[in-house]
């Protein structure tokens, strides 16, 4: 019964997106056009705080967080186009702040490489030539709110998978769940972007998603025993107006799982909640982001969760399985910090890990080590080893 409900529902979940997928309507930016050559934001994931055109085809932007205190992630991206080819110098500085992206350059706003730049104290300063064909320029890859519901629809083909809205952000964008239902009663729980910059977490999550509903045997048999639910998106006002780090209240989202004031979190915690009290069980979640390195944060195998040792054993079997990357472990346990990881452990007994990828990580590697770890992690989760163990 809990399957026929789930695929009837998942004709009205589309339709519904695509009434919601037109939300990101107005933006305020600011622009530099010197006659010839203009730089501007005005696209979702946009951000160039101030602009001043110096003359000679020189520029000058700074970049200013949505409010302080705030983690150090000056995010921008920004278009160029001219009118007449013209070689241009762009030099951006970040209020109170040092650069933390290097920037990427892309024609298409799809493919992307490392602009040539230097940094001289806290100026990074590049050579562009703009012509009337756009140039983006951003401190990572451009993901934006369309490109989650763009890549969420891929995945639903499989009539067993739907596409639905949790709910809505501060500014009333769509908060977009991807939920796979088996036979039984136990859930992953798989959450993304909660700070718009942490562009590679999204990255690793891409892949991570599509081997666990991959249309395999290994992937059908684990769906089946266990539930999959995907938050790959918690973020959306964040996102759009290309913010460092918080939602649109200002707030950090990842240290909002103690008090659950804003919508964004209070959505998944009560959605856990009611899926709890209907008899079901949380039993791991994967919580994508980026930092300056790869490195898997968890609970130590003394807190006292279920199955101590399982996340130990996972991510010890994904290091065996790849000798050129090393698994960095760092357990740890902030009680009092409200992230996600620690609600997890304190509110269903189980574990949890925070997943980072590193900020200029190679981005083949990223989606290796992607779909390994998700392969181990089914096998893992399926297996009958007993995790109580070291």
């Amino acid at each position: 019964m809990k399957k026929l409900l789930f695929i009837c529902a998942l004709s009205f979940s589309v339709l519904l997106l695509a009434a919601c997928a037109s939300n990101d309507e107005s933006i305020n930016t600011q622009t530099c056009n010197s006659g010839n050559v203009i730089l501007t934001a005005d696209f979702s994931a946009g951000r160039m705080d101030e602009c001043k055109s110096l003359g000679n085809n020189e520029y000058l932007i700074q970049l200013k967080p949505e409010n302080t205190p705030i983690n150090s992630s000056p995010w921008y991206a920004f278009k160029i186009q001219a009118k007449q080819s013209a070689m241009i110098k762009i030099t951006m500085i970040v209020k109170g702040d040092k650069h933390r992206y290097l920037p990427k350059v892309s024609q298409d706003g799809q493919n992307w490489k490392l602009q040539p730049h230097k940094i001289n104290g806290k100026r990074l300063i590049m050579n562009i030539e703009a012509s009337p064909n756009a140039i983006y320029i951003a401190g990572q890859e451009i993901i934006d709110n369309q490109y989650y519901i763009d890549w969420a629809n891929k995945l639903i083909s499989n009539d067993n998978i739907g596409l639905d809205v949790l709910g809505q952000s501060v500014q009333k964008r769509p908060i977009y769940k991807i939920e796979s239902i088996g036979s039984g009663n136990e859930w992953l729980v798989i959450l993304g972007r909660q700070h718009p910059p942490e562009v590679t977490g999204a990255l690793a999550l891409f892949p991570f998603v599509e081997t666990l509903l991959a249309d395999n045997d290994l992937a059908k048999q684990f769906r089946d025993k266990y539930n999959v639910l995907v938050i790959p998106n918690i973020n959306p006002d964040g996102v759009f107006m290309g913010n460092w780090r918080h939602n649109a209240n200002g707030l950090d989202l990842n240290r909002d799982w103690i008090n659950f004031s804003q919508p964004e979190t209070q959505h998944i915690n009560n959605y856990l909640r009611s899926l709890v009290a209907k008899g079901e069980k949380i039993k791991f979640a994967v919580d994508f982001h980026s930092t300056q390195k790869d490195v898997f944060y968890t609970m130590p195998v003394n807190y006292g969760v279920e199955e101590p040792y399982f996340v130990k054993h996972w991510l010890g079997q994904l290091d065996k399985a790849m000798p050129n990357f090393r698994v960095l472990l760092q357990p740890g346990n902030t009680p009092n910090n409200g992230v996600s990881k620690q609600y997890f452990a304190d509110h269903y007994n189980v574990h949890a890990i925070t997943y980072e990828m590193g900020d200029e990580s190679n981005r083949e590697n990223i989606k290796i080590i992607a779909k390994n770890a998700s392969t181990l992690l089914m096998r893992t989760m399926l297996s009958n080893t007993n995790h109580n163990k070291e």
